[in-house]
């Protein structure tokens, strides 16, 4: 029996380029400012990386995954704002010791759902369990009724809307529509400066390839292609005596808990947290990334958030008032011209020509003496 090994010769090729660039032309080539907006855009990668998971493998198109980030995202900023918000530095508050949002809403005492995460430990734990259990209720009451495909869709969109009107209207207790702002230290140390920003880079970038070889091991194992199973012949899939559900539900939760985690990491380096990142047009957008760069490929994901990221940048510095039409101009052309993204691209296009490059031409035969 042949062993498959964990990653082919192309995958190990194209993971050591994006490892590269990630590691070292962007630190070389971009100044602090820019390392620290592309530092943003690999948090939304996590994203991405899920979605080809769940869409890509599994064929569950979610369009609520804003959600899943924004709840890692606000639990890393509950840490950094009650850490900021010591009796010391907020003396001058009607009631010392609270995020100042509370003290603006008339609210005396720390709610006791926010005192875990005074620990740093409860909080890590709390940006994987959170978004996890979230996910868990969402997929078991919507798999167990076999709930799928554009019905799926809308529901985890309308979830998106009801969670930012929600955060939105608590604004004593989540900050409002202005969200969690003025974090200023992770456990006593400075992540406002540059030089803050660039260890925070790094240290995201090291998580994102860990949660690349986690998503590849994902798809080589035999769950991995039981998913892709279910993607084209679910009822097969069913009659065959394994359990849809079960296997939907576990992707949506790992695919929740790779957006928290983006959360988190978006927090710490761009400082605060808003609804703004929760609602439904972050949840597209994080859908074009993925489509963009290629529902089926994992690294594709990852060049499809740094591009769409980057594009949406230039066109809002460029042009201002059209740059919302530039970026759906880039979608729709990708998607037309390219259905599976760059990495379609890539493969049907640029591939074949390495490939024959590679190859050695063929000894012309030798006249018989």
């Amino acid at each position: 029996m042949t062993k498959t090994s964990f990653l082919t010769r192309s995958e190990a090729v194209g993971l050591a380029i994006l490892a590269l660039i990630i590691f070292v032309a962007f630190p070389v080539m971009l100044d602090d400012f820019r390392l620290n907006l592309f530092g943003k855009y690999l948090s939304y990668a996590f994203v991405a990386i899920g979605l080809v998971l769940c869409w890509g493998a599994g064929g569950i198109l979610s369009l609520g995954q804003g959600v899943f980030f924004g709840l890692g995202g606000y639990c890393m900023a509950m840490f950094l704002k009650l850490e900021a918000s010591t009796p010391e530095a907020t003396a001058i508050q009607s009631t010392p010791g609270i995020p100042d949002f509370m003290d603006w809403n008339q609210i005396s005492a720390l709610p006791i759902w926010w005192q875990p995460f005074n620990s740093f430990a409860f909080t890590l734990i709390a940006i994987f369990v959170v978004p996890a259990a979230f996910a868990f209720v969402i997929g078991y009451a919507m798999f167990r009724r076999r709930v799928s495909g554009v019905y799926f869709a809308i529901i985890t969109q309308a979830i998106a809307a009801i969670a930012t009107i929600l955060i939105v209207g608590q604004q004593g207790y989540t900050g409002g529509v202005n969200g969690i702002t003025d974090l200023r230290t992770l456990m006593g140390w400075d992540i406002r400066p540059d030089g803050a920003k660039t260890v925070l880079y790094f240290v995201n970038a090291i998580l994102l390839f860990g949660c690349l070889v986690v998503a590849m091991a994902i798809r080589k194992s035999k769950f991995g292609r039981v998913l892709v199973a279910m993607r084209d012949a679910e009822d097969r899939v069913r009659f065959s005596g394994y359990d849809v559900a079960s296997f939907k539900i576990f992707i949506f939760c790992v695919g929740a808990m790779m957006a928290a985690v983006g959360g988190a990491m978006f927090t710490l380096q761009v400082g605060f947290m808003s609804p703004t990142i929760v609602g439904i047009v972050p949840s597209i957008e994080m859908v074009i990334f993925c489509a963009v760069g290629g529902r089926h490929s994992l690294m594709g994901a990852v060049y499809g958030a740094l591009l769409v990221n980057w594009a949406k940048t230039t066109f809002s510095e460029s042009f201002p008032e059209l740059w919302l039409f530039g970026l759906g101009a880039l979608f729709i052309a990708v998607v037309m011209a390219f259905p599976n993204g760059l990495a379609g691209l890539f493969d049907d296009y640029i591939k074949p020509r390495l490939r024959g490059w590679r190859q050695t031409p063929a000894t012309a035969p030798q006249p018989a003496e």
